[in-house]
């Protein structure tokens, strides 16, 4: 077994909210600086930066989880672990059929730049990626899935899109074996028991990434081995 300091929640400059800073480059680098090895990119309701984040993170030597954070047709915020770059750019693409047809406004919401690996915009994403598409919770959970992905309910306890605040509850016909708990905040022990927990920074500044301080201990490096930990859950105490 390996232990593994990891952030598996961050935005780069294609999520409208996420600094201009937050290049695939910049977070790589970042990550490393900080003591990382293993780390997810996860922006709003597309993929579209993971391959040079790929690129970005092999070079620094960094374990890349392929990942989005898609918001539910409820406005639950929902990760979506993939075992590839190809999974999650595929799920992105039949994504875009579900999203409001509705343009970014860079001036209002930030802008949405899709880079390459030494940080060349190379195209900016007009479609709004801030909104909720109209595939519910269930729907997702059972897509993500079909696609050899873990859905992961994001910052449970926290905000107006974390699951707990916004259902108030974890639908158990779902059967989730992770999720996601915001460290800053209470959150009660039934929806984590018999669950993975992640710890994550949810970054969309290079500030915001995780220090050393969260570790996962897979049999190897892989995201193979990281979503087979998640399928697993953990043992009820």
């Amino acid at each position: 077994m390996e232990k593994l300091f990891c952030d598996l929640h961050m935005h780069s400059c294609l999520s409208p909210c996420g600094s201009d800073d937050m290049t695939p480059s910049n977070l790589c680098g970042m990550a490393m600086l900080k003591g990382l090895q293993m780390i997810a990119l996860t922006d709003h309701n597309t993929a579209r930066n993971l391959p040079a984040a790929k690129a970005c993170a092999d070079a620094y030597g960094l374990l890349l989880i392929p990942g989005m954070e898609i918001t539910t047709r409820e406005e639950v915020h929902l990760l979506g672990y993939f075992p590839t770059v190809e999974r999650a750019l595929a799920f992105s693409e039949f994504l875009r059929g579900h999203m409001p047809k509705k343009k970014n406004k860079p001036s209002l919401f930030g802008n949405q730049f899709v880079m390459d690996e030494d940080d060349n915009v190379v195209a900016e994403e007009d479609a709004l990626l801030i909104g909720a598409c109209d595939l519910s919770l269930a729907e997702l959970v059972g897509l993500i899935r079909e696609s050899e992905g873990v859905p992961v309910p994001a910052h449970i306890n926290r905000g107006s899109n974390g699951l707990l605040i916004n259902l108030g509850f974890v639908p158990e016909d779902l059967n989730l074996t992770a999720v996601e708990v915001w460290r800053g905040l209470p959150c009660a022990h039934t929806p984590q028991e018999g669950r993975v927990v992640l710890h994550s920074s949810d970054a969309h500044y290079l500030g915001d990434i995780l220090e050393a301080e969260v570790s996962i201990e897979l049999p190897e490096r892989s995201p193979a081995a990281f979503l087979d930990y998640l399928r697993r859950g953990r043992p009820v105490a």
